[in-house]
């Protein structure tokens, strides 16, 4: 008994201090530049009010629509792609335990029994009980002891985990950036349902307001005010906004189909948006600026650092692997030729066999193996680089956006109102006869597209903060 908790004690002493072959892992500087870029489209913030940290703000304050929240919520509890990225979560996991137990012992128990009726068996005193004239002979046995464990001298076991530990974490992180991809599809998906209910709205109005100038001018031309042309020109305005009604009507059923996929469910009616909410439905103080170091919190680049990790891990296994293999068999327990004698004093055993096993030439294997981890840590360290540099230039994108999206608004804002006030001026001057209707169709058609182009700008500028939320790593809290 003490013989054999020695060996372990000693085996389990051998594999707790041995050596890592793994290279040590450093951080690869980011191959970005420090900070923010700079220029025209980067205006500062001047609103005074302070800016919010992305990653510390969770999407059920960024998101102040009560409506967009719910459905967000939805999503996140039904969406099947999230659902998957949960489930890949739980099967890393339990690769991960699978591959830890090899660091320890399996302690196991086994029973046995053994008959044996042989013509040459002696009778005797010390005979089993159910030994009889026909020369049977009964031993049974009882153990417990551990089977081939491997001594981790040079780290190769303790690397696999290390590997399967950062697997884990990179699909826990995968699971995050899924989270946070999920939030600003569905928010983007419900935006874009609202505009085009908006879009529909507008293109009825001005079908209503175009109808009744055909009106007015099939009237004129039945008097012989006006020309044949004139009216085929307010046909027309009248047409295409008809057109457009149509379009749009499919759009938004299409938008609020894709809104179910993403909620995973049927939306509640309640939850749509019927038109273009006027007041912002996300928090708008976000920072103009940031230090490249903030993309390090984004789910999808620490998923990538993880890969990485998990690759440098693998290397210290490959290079375990070109040294001795030492294994350890060993058992305590009770022999005896009578059942009843199986625990009784003196029949107890103990075994130790422990094993060596040392590659001599292996045709290049494990040189294979050695250099295929290597060449997989190179393409995990591309492969984060370019996640920084994607999620840099994302950023970046959503900032310069954002610079300018305040000028265009403003911008068109004022266009918009100027071609209302025209049409309105040009439409009475048509009817007191002092324009031919020619200005009045290019007042038409302008004020059209400048509604349009309004309603674009506006969506436009609600997707650039959610984008900028997105890419700035929040939506996980």
């Amino acid at each position: 008994m003490h013989k054999i908790r020695l060996v372990s004690a000693t085996a389990l002493a051998l594999a707790l201090g041995a050596c890592d072959m793994a290279p040590k892992y450093v951080r690869p500087a980011l191959p970005v530049p420090v900070e923010s870029p700079l220029g025209p489209a980067y205006q500062a913030d001047i609103s005074g009010q302070a800016a919010i940290q992305p990653t510390d703000t969770g999407w059920r304050d960024f998101f102040t629509d009560p409506r967009l929240a719910r459905v967000i919520e939805n999503a996140l509890t039904h969406n099947r792609d999230l659902r998957i990225a949960v489930a890949n979560v739980e099967q890393a996991r339990a690769q991960y335990r699978v591959q830890r137990a090899g660091l320890f012992p399996t302690i196991a128990a086994n029973g046995s029994a053994t008959y044996q009726d042989t013509p040459f068996a002696q009778q005797g005193p010390g005979a089993g009980a159910g030994a009889g004239a026909s020369g049977r002979t009964d031993i049974y046995s009882a153990s417990v002891g551990i089977s081939a464990w491997e001594i981790d001298l040079f780290g190769r076991v303790r690397n696999l985990s290390k590997a399967a530990q950062e697997q884990y974490f990179a699909r826990v992180e995968s699971r995050n950036a899924a989270q946070v991809a999920l939030i600003a599809e569905t928010a983007s998906a419900w935006l874009s349902m609202a505009a085009n209910q908006e879009r529909l709205r507008i293109a009825r109005d001005l079908e209503a307001a175009f109808g009744k100038t055909l009106e007015l001018t099939r009237a004129r031309f039945a008097k012989g005010i006006a020309s044949e042309l004139e009216v085929r020109q307010a046909q027309t305005s009248h047409d295409q906004a008809r057109a457009d009604i149509a379009e749009v009507t499919t759009l938004v059923a299409q938008d609020q189909n894709a809104l179910n996929l993403l909620a995973g469910s049927t939306v509640a009616q309640d939850d749509l948006p019927s038109a273009m909410p006027q007041e912002d439905v996300t928090l708008a103080n976000l920072p103009t600026d940031l230090p490249s170091s903030i993309l390090l919190q984004r789910p999808d680049i620490l998923s990538a650092e993880h890969q990485l990790r998990a690759a440098n891990a693998d290397i210290g296994a490959a290079r375990a692997a070109f040294f001795p293999k030492i294994s350890l068999t060993a058992a305590f327990g009770t022999l005896s030729a009578g059942l009843s004698n199986l625990f009784a004093p003196g029949s107890d055993y103990w075994s130790a066999a422990p094993s060596v096993g040392l590659p001599i030439f292996d045709f290049g294997r494990n040189q294979g193996n050695l250099r295929y981890s290597r060449a997989t840590y190179d393409a995990m360290l591309a492969t984060y680089e370019k996640s920084v540099q994607t999620g840099f230039r994302e950023v970046a994108d959503a900032l310069a956006r954002r610079g300018t999206m305040t000028a265009q608004l403003e911008a068109q804002s004022s266009l918009r109102d100027a071609a209302r006030v025209g049409y309105r001026l040009s439409e009475a001057r048509f009817r007191a006869g002092v324009d031919p209707f020619l200005t009045t169709l290019d007042a038409q058609r302008t004020l059209y597209n400048a509604e349009r182009n309004m309603l674009a700008t506006r969506l436009a500028r609600a997707a650039n903060m959610i984008e900028l939320y997105r890419a700035m790593g929040g939506g996980l809290k």
